[in-house]
């Protein structure tokens, strides 16, 4: 299928690893100039190359701390008119509720929510002008069954189901659509990283940490395994696709069944 994306200048945020680079990846493919962006001015040249050599893409890059103001800025200046931009920069830690202070709470804002709300304002006014646009928040399954270990966590990511569906009105009735997609559990670097300390520190095997966590810590999961960033960056591929349109103010699952509700 082609998703109709060829030229299609796309920002995702947080792109050099996981979930963030599958899904970079999977817009090259489709023949979209992609920006990758990362922190680090090393893995942002590292990925554009590999990925631009892989795709035969156009590949830009972005060092870059997008939780600060100061750096979305610069980025808004350097690319000024971005159609796509995928909003995937995040963290997660699990800690007690009672553990967490206030300064792990804002810094988590910070980071999973305002970086999000502060590259849609700087990005919109273009895709008005163009009547055009795909705003994507990638939130998580979490956001709507908050994790009794991840408070702070789930509760960015249900911010970030309002703050798309909020967006999504407010350009009702024009060629933009703004939605969010929810992941489930799925194995990103930093899942991987986790699940192997486990194993190490339980003795186990990754794969026996995998199947405890989807009967003890994920029982409602339908698939029973991690879920692969591919799996997560082919729904995000069509939604910030042409093909789309009729498409906006949703929050789409991912999530390999984890959300027991139909609806």
């Amino acid at each position: 299928m082609d998703l109709q994306l060829k030229g299609k200048l796309a920002l995702v945020s947080g792109s050099t690893a996981g979930i963030g680079l599958a899904i970079a990846t999977a817009l090259a493919q489709e023949g979209a100039r992609v920006i990758v962006n990362g922190r680090s001015q090393e893995s942002v040249d590292k990925t554009v190359a590999q990925l631009g050599a892989d795709s035969g893409a156009e590949v830009l890059g972005f060092a870059g701390d997008l939780s600060k103001a100061d750096a979305a800025n610069q980025l808004a200046q350097r690319y000024p008119d971005v159609e796509i931009l995928v909003n995937n920069l995040g963290i997660f830690e699990p800690k007690p509720f009672e553990e967490i202070p206030d300064e792990d709470w804002m810094r988590f804002f910070d980071v999973n929510v305002l970086s999000g709300v502060r590259l849609a304002r700087l990005f919109l006014p273009s895709m008005k002008r163009a009547n055009w646009g795909r705003i994507i928040f990638i939130s998580s399954e979490s956001g709507l069954q908050i994790p009794a270990e991840m408070i702070h966590y789930g509760t960015t990511k249900t911010a970030q189901i309002a703050v798309a569906r909020g967006i999504a009105e407010s350009v009702a009735g024009t060629g933009i659509t703004v939605n969010s997609v929810l992941p489930g559990p799925t194995r990103s670097r930093g899942v991987g990283d986790f699940v192997a300390s486990l194993a190490r520190a339980d003795g186990k095997t990754a794969e026996q940490v995998e199947k405890d966590f989807f009967e003890h810590v994920r029982p409602t999961s339908l698939i029973k395994r991690f879920a692969t960033t591919e799996e997560v960056a082919s729904l995000v591929a069509y939604v910030a696709s042409p093909l789309a349109s009729a498409t906006t103010g949703a929050a789409l699952r991912v999530d390999g069944g984890v959300t027991k509700s139909a609806f």
